[in-house]
């Protein structure tokens, strides 16, 4: 993958503009604005990693925006959210589903336990956490937190 996110991106706001696709364009403007924003706060070029995490909060921030639409009754507003959550989602790596990150959940778990000799407990859930998201972030894979959190959690109790 030599082509970066941002170029990515542009290529894919002309695509939408030429086709005349008005949300589509409005939110791959989004992501160049959030992109370009963060290099200029940091003073640098991004790297891919620091890309996806700018992505992955602003399908975080649009989630919550769903939530809050739905409890106001606001249905027409939660569903432009959700389609630009599947607009963003097109550029980053693919979510495990629940039973991929409940499997490797499992295996992190069952390697803590061979190295230290016992099955972690509820204590030890900060470093199984930080476990699984390196392993998430090795393989090229991703998960929201909190999901990833809550298997964690299942799987120690």
């Amino acid at each position: 993958m030599s082509e970066t996110l941002e170029a990515r991106v542009k290529a894919e706001t002309i695509t939408a503009m030429k086709a005349r696709d008005g949300e589509r364009t409005t939110t791959l403007r989004l992501i160049t604005t959030a992109l370009k924003n963060k290099a200029i706060e940091k003073r640098t070029e991004l790297t891919p990693a620091e890309s996806e995490q700018i992505l992955a909060t602003m399908i975080k921030q649009r989630r919550d925006s769903i939530e809050q639409f739905t409890k106001g009754g606001r249905p027409e507003l939660a569903a432009k959210e959700a389609t630009e959550i599947a607009v963003i989602e097109e550029f980053l790596p693919k979510a495990l589903s629940q039973e991929e990150l409940t499997t490797l959940v499992g295996l992190v778990v069952a390697e803590i336990a061979e190295g230290a000799g016992a099955k972690p407990g509820p204590k030890e859930m900060g470093t199984v956490i930080k476990a699984v998201q390196a392993k998430l972030a090795a393989e090229g894979l991703r998960a929201e937190g909190r999901v990833v959190s809550e298997s964690v959690k299942l799987a120690l109790v």
